[in-house]
C-alpha cells in the first residue's frame, strides 16, 4: 500500500473521531461536565415523567441529560459502581442504606403515590377492598387467582415483599408453591400486560397503572392501606466515594427536581389527560403514610 494511500485512511479515521466527538450543534466535543447519567426506576420512565422534565433541565443547565430505566436494585447497583450520577428510585430501607454507606450524598424524597392491587373486573379471588395483607394472604391460602410478580429487585417488587411479611409470610415460602405465582422479571408496564392477558393480579404504582390503563382489562381491586404508599426520592452520587461522579451537576439536578416550579410541574403531569393526579409533589419531606 502506498503511503499517500496510508495518509489519507489516517487522516479519514482522525477526521471521523473528531466528528463523533463533536456535539450535535457543532460546538465542539463534550467535555465530561457536559453530560449527567440517572438511573430511574421504571415507573418514573413509563409515565414519561422524565421525558416532560429533561428537555427543560437541558435547556437550563446546558447539558446532555442520558436517563436510564431500571428497577431499583440496578439503579442501585449502577450508584454503586459510580456508572451513573443520580439515582431516583422508589425502596426508602434501601435507600437509606444507600446513603449510609456512603454512595449517596442524601435522600430527598421528591414526590408520591400509591401502590395498587389490580387484576380482573371479576375479582375471582375475592379480594376486592381488603387490606392489601388480608388479600395476600387469601391470595396464597386459595390459590383462587393468578398474581404476577415483577421479580425483578425493583422497588414494586420490595414493596410486594413487604406485603407478604406484613402478612406473615417469608417470600421465599410465596415462590414456586404453583401456578398462581409467576413472576414476570419485567418492568412495570409490561408486567401489567402479562397481568392483563393472564387476566391475573399485580401490584403496581398509580403512575404507571393509569399510564397504561386503556391498554388492559384490570381494574383496581385493593387501593387503600398505609403499606400501599409509594414514596420517590432522588440521591446525588458521593464524589468522595466515586471520583467519576459529576458532583455540581448532579446537585443541579436535584435542586431542580425540588424546585417550586418543577415541584408544581409534577403536581399537575397527566392531571388534564387522566383526571387525577399520578404524582403528589413532596419536596424534601416525607409523607405520612
Amino acid at each position: 500500500m502506498q503511503k499517500n494511500t496510508i495518509l489519507s485512511l489516517i487522516c479519514g479515521l482522525l477526521l471521523f473521531i473528531l466528528l463523533a466527538g463533536c456535539s450535535s450543534n457543532g460546538t465542539g466535543p463534550l467535555k465530561p461536565q457536559d453530560r449527567l447519567q440517572v438511573a430511574t426506576t421504571t415507573s418514573l420512565y413509563d409515565t414519561d415523567l422524565w421525558g416532560y422534565l429533561e428537555p427543560m433541565f437541558e435547556e437550563e443547565y446546558d447539558v446532555e441529560l442520558d436517563v436510564i430505566s431500571a428497577g431499583t436494585g440496578i439503579a442501585l447497583e449502577y450508584g454503586k459502581r459510580g456508572d451513573v450520577d443520580v439515582i431516583a428510585v422508589h425502596s426508602k430501607s434501601r435507600e437509606l442504606i444507600y446513603v449510609e454507606e456512603g454512595y449517596g450524598v442524601e435522600r430527598i424524597p421528591f414526590a408520591y403515590n400509591y401502590f395498587l392491587i389490580v387484576g380482573p373486573e371479576s375479582d375471582p379471588a375475592g379480594i376486592k377492598g381488603m387490606a392489601p395483607e388480608n388479600a395476600f394472604k387469601k391470595l396464597f391460602d386459595t390459590g383462587s387467582g393468578t398474581f404476577v410478580s415483577r421479580g425483578d429487585d425493583s422497588g414494586t417488587h420490595s414493596k410486594e415483599k413487604s406485603i407478604w411479611a406484613s402478612a406473615g409470610y417469608e417470600y421465599e415460602d410465596i415462590q414456586n408453591t404453583g401456578d398462581w405465582y409467576v413472576e414476570g422479571g419485567k418492568g412495570m408496564g409490561p408486567t401489567l400486560l402479562m397481568a392483563s392477558e393472564m387476566q391475573g393480579y399485580t401490584l403496581t404504582d398509580m403512575g404507571t397503572f393509569l399510564s397504561y390503563k386503556g391498554e388492559m382489562a384490570l381494574v383496581p381491586i385493593v387501593d387503600e392501606g398505609d403499606i400501599l404508599l409509594n414514596v420517590y426520592s432522588i440521591i446525588a452520587g458521593n464524589p468522595e466515594k466515586n471520583s467519576k461522579i459529576n458532583a455540581e451537576m448532579a446537585q443541579n439536578l436535584v435542586n431542580f427536581i425540588t424546585s417550586d416550579e418543577i415541584q408544581e410541574l409534577i403536581g399537575d403531569y397527566g392531571v388534564e389527560y387522566y383526571g387525577m393526579q399520578l404524582f403528589i409533589p413532596c419536596a424534601g419531606n416525607e409523607p405520612a403514610s
